[in-house]
């Protein structure tokens, strides 16, 4: 299981990170999932960043091609789709219910900041408000947690399975 605890975070790590995102690395405390060569998909990032600002996204998607395709699925709508399903299906809002408390539970394990006190992240629990949140849940935890996180990228054109990293400019360790 890749959720907590993670393996430590190399420099070449959060320079791969920094690359992707097109800016300095935040506060990541573990890579949560990675691409088949080893590149950070998911970052893990503290509840709290360094300047004391709150930061309930505990499950960020770091790697541009997974990132776009879920811009692209939203564009496309599947957040309407999803929400329709979560109004529809009992087991599905109660896998989605528990997805969020595992959110929660995974983020206080590196601490507790009231501000964002019962806040997970994607609209979770009763509403789908970013597939990018929810599927860098889904890549940290594996398939059959987040419901929704798992629909995203069934439905994507993007797969962790394949390897389409750019090159990041940066020395293997």
């Amino acid at each position: 299981m890749t959720r907590p605890p993670f393996d430590e975070v190399t420099e070449r790590d959060l320079a791969i990170v920094s690359a992707q995102l097109g800016r300095p690395a935040r506060n990541v405390v573990g890579i949560a999932a990675r691409c088949v060569c080893g590149a950070p998909t998911v970052v893990a990032t503290s509840p709290r960043l360094a300047d004391g600002t709150p930061f309930p996204t505990f499950y960020y998607l770091s790697h541009p091609g997974a990132t776009a395709a879920m811009s692209f699925l939203e564009a496309a709508q599947l957040m309407v789709e999803c929400t329709e399903l979560l109004a529809s299906d009992d087991d599905v809002r109660a896998a989605y219910e528990q997805a969020h408390r595992e959110y929660l539970a995974d983020r206080a394990r590196f601490g507790a900041v009231p501000e964002v006190d019962g806040i997970s992240a994607g609209g979770m629990p009763t509403r789908v408000k970013c597939l990018h949140a929810l599927a860098a849940q889904s890549l940290a935890a594996g398939p059959g947690l987040n419901p929704i996180g798992d629909l995203a990228l069934e439905r994507s054109s993007w797969s962790p399975d394949v390897c389409r990293c750019p090159d990041y400019g940066v020395d293997a360790e």
